[in-house]
Formats: C-alpha cells, structure tokens, sequence
C-alpha cells in the first residue's frame, strides 16, 4: 500500500517535470525549432491534424524552418495555420515548399521570455509541492487506520521530501539551461 503511494506520487512528479520540459521546448529562442509547431494543425481531409504529419519538416540552417507538404494543396493551408497561430512568424512559399525565416530576439524579448518561462518553472514546483502534500496525506491516513507503523511513516515521509527535492533540483535546471538558451545572442 505504502509503495504504490510512492509508486504513484514518483510517477505524477516525473510526468510534471516532463511536461515542463516539453512547454520549455515551444519557447520561442533565436534559434529555429521544429517544436516551435507542435500544436499547429491544418485542415487535412476534414480533420484537423498536425504539420508534421502531412509535411517533412526541417531545420537547414539555424534562422530557419523548412516544411515540405506531402500534397502540394496543402502548402496555402499551412502557411495561414502558421499565420494565425500565436507564434509570430511570418512564412514565405515558393509553391512547392514554405520557409519560416526566424527573426533574431531583441534584448526587451528575451527579458519577456524569461519571464515567462521562470512563471512556468514556479508552477511545475507548485504541481510538485501539490503532489507532496498529497502523498503525505495519504501516508498519515494510513497511519491512522493502523496499515503502517509510525516509524515507517516518517522514513516515507522523509522519502517524499528527498524525491521532492530531487525533482524541484530537476526543474531549476531546465529552468537555467532554458535562461542561458534565450539569454544567448
């Protein structure tokens, strides 16, 4: 009982820092990512399905995306996804192929962007800090109905603070690896 509570708590603060590390990937720095896209979609047979599996996408030089559609009357639906997404990137088409040249960031934009990423970074520690309580609730709860002895409730206990530990450590560094990308010029 105990352990799939820690099983569990393990698996919940693994999955937050990983999906911290995926919104850290879509921030926008000077240079191209193809993860600048993940959640653009396009109009694809009546369904709304992502760019990169109607298109080969890449990265041929460090200011730029390539998207080559697989159907060439996909290129005008894509390049308005582009357009109307949030990204602020302006796409040029030749017909067969869309380049997205990616504008370097001024000093004001990268300051912008720390902070929103630092914000992102809080609220992955606040989601760890959440689940913690959680399984510390539930470890005292099963104390109380007489499941585990006192003793061993303060080893897991101690034990949910050291994983804590760990994954807020796990965070921060994402956080100043991500500082240091934007920060760069």
């Amino acid at each position: 009982m105990e352990k799939e509570i820690k099983d569990k708590m393990a698996h919940k603060m693994d999955q937050t820092v990983e999906a911290l590390r995926k919104e850290m990937s879509a921030v926008r720095t000077g240079r191209a990512s193809l993860a600048l896209l993940d959640g653009i979609t396009v109009e694809y047979y009546n369904t709304p399905t992502p760019i990169n599996q109607v298109a080969a996408l890449s990265v041929p030089e460090p200011r730029l995306i390539m998207i080559q559609p697989w159907e060439q009357r996909l290129v005008a639906d894509i390049e308005r996804a582009i357009m109307k997404s949030d990204l602020g990137l302006v796409p040029a088409n030749d017909g067969k192929v869309i380049r997205i040249p990616i504008p370097p960031l001024t000093e004001e934009r990268r300051k912008d962007l720390v902070k929103v990423i630092r914000k992102k970074a809080e609220e992955a520690r606040v989601a760890l800090r959440n689940i913690r309580r959680d399984t510390n609730e539930a470890l005292k709860k099963l104390e109380k109905d007489k499941h585990i002895s006192e003793d061993d409730t303060k080893k897991a206990l101690d034990e949910v603070q050291h994983r804590t530990d760990q994954h807020i450590q796990k965070v921060d560094e994402i956080l100043s690896a991500k500082e240091k990308e934007i920060m760069e010029v």
